[in-house]
């Protein structure tokens, strides 16, 4: 059987589709800047577009099923390889793949012209295609700890069924079971998955800097510990929304992924953003729970839907993104430290985060604050076009 490499050059196709994570990660930066393009003069009342959904349940959408389905099926067609030990998809599949992920995004944008029904089957079927394919492999290679992997994957089609369901059956999906359900999806999956590689890659780092100031090793009791009262805070969160056992449930999550991040040493990582990036995507995880926990508890002090959006633009936007920076680096045979470019869509992306968090606490304030927000959104994946792209398009 030929080797990983040698069936990515076997490819004599565009380099584009000779691994999973090239053609996935950069459709998906160039997503997030058109989605965002089209969200500010659209929610501004300045265009008018045919989307499936109203504005605020697009916007959302977009954002979580279709952004974010993009980076799992690039980082996922990446890493399943490695931990199987079988062949990657490359070449046609990976083709076929990556057009049913366009035809999704398409499908949405025009949906008013379009049947519900035929909707829901072209946003699901990559998927639910990727899905089948990681079994296959998980499967085959009898790498059974990581059906848990493919347990989230379920999960997060299940939550995009529900948002179909609520929005086309007069709901407000954006703020819906389904919503809720996939941002919970989505923390869990960094959760475990950032469980796995931040220590690791930070102990590496460490160790190459000679550092006696290492981080435990991941998935610890703690950390078992740490992500079963996670599960259970965001299932309740998922189910009661504004329940004060959701808020507790919340607070509680939060306090004990503070924890678990500072056994990380990430303080010890300032010399490389590379790294440190990892450390600070992680920290809205805490954060977002807390704050999420403490504005349902507290509805008069903090805002609930800009709590929420440490989870959404702060987990997912930050983490994605420290996960596809590195990637990219490493797959494309480059050295893993980042460029001044690199580091500031880090600082770009952080910003943007913030300021829409304060956005939610000033509304007197939030208009200017919501367009400053989207364009720093915007500058951080056009950066990452910019520097990244050529490396994703040409051959390693």
């Amino acid at each position: 059987m030929s080797t990983t490499m040698e069936q990515v050059r076997s490819w004599q196709g565009p380099a584009l589709f000779s691994y999973g994570f090239r053609p996935f990660f950069l459709a998906s930066a160039i997503w997030a800047v058109v989605i965002m393009l089209l969200w500010i003069p659209l929610i501004s009342g300045h265009i008018e577009l045919p989307v499936a959904f109203g504005p605020v349940s697009w916007h959302a959408h977009e954002f979580l099923f279709g952004y974010l389905n993009a980076v799992v099926a690039g980082f996922l067609l990446t890493a399943i390889p490695n931990w199987t030990g079988r062949m990657p998809i490359v070449g046609k599949p990976l083709i076929l793949l990556f057009s049913l992920w366009v035809i999704g995004r398409v499908a949405i944008l025009f949906g008013a012209y379009l049947p519900a029904g035929l909707i829901v089957v072209l946003d699901i079927s990559m998927p639910l295609m990727l899905a089948a394919a990681c079994l296959r492999e998980i499967m085959a290679g009898k790498n059974w700890r990581n059906l848990i992997v493919l347990a989230l994957m379920a999960l997060l089609i299940i939550a995009n069924l529900l948002f179909h369901w609520e929005a086309w059956s007069g709901g407000y999906a954006a703020n819906g079971y389904g919503m809720r359900l996939g941002i919970s999806t989505m923390v869990l999956m960094v959760g475990l998955i950032g469980g796995r590689i931040i220590p690791s890659f930070t102990r590496n780092w460490l160790v190459k800097q000679g550092s006696k100031n290492l981080p435990v090793g991941p998935m610890q009791k703690f950390d078992k510990l740490s992500l079963l009262f996670l599960l259970a805070g965001l299932l309740i969160w998922t189910a009661l929304e504004d329940h004060w056992l959701a808020g507790v449930a919340l607070v509680i999550a939060g306090s004990l992924h503070f924890a678990r991040l500072a056994r990380w040493k990430g303080q010890y990582t300032f010399k490389e953003p590379l790294v440190l990036v990892l450390h600070v995507a992680y920290l809205f995880v805490p954060t977002g729970l807390l704050l999420l926990g403490f504005a349902i508890l507290l509805p008069d002090l903090l805002d609930v839907t800009g709590s929420q959006h440490l989870l959404m633009a702060g987990v997912m936007g930050m983490m994605t993104l420290a996960v596809m920076t590195r990637a990219t680096l490493g797959h494309t045979g480059q050295d893993l430290k980042a460029s001044k470019g690199t580091t500031f869509l880090y600082c770009a992306m952080t910003l943007s985060i913030l300021l829409r968090f304060t956005a939610g606490q000033m509304p007197e304030m939030s208009a200017r604050l919501y367009d400053i927000s989207a364009l720093a959104w915007i500058l951080a994946f056009v950066v990452y076009v910019v520097t990244f792209g050529p490396l994703l398009v040409r051959r390693r």
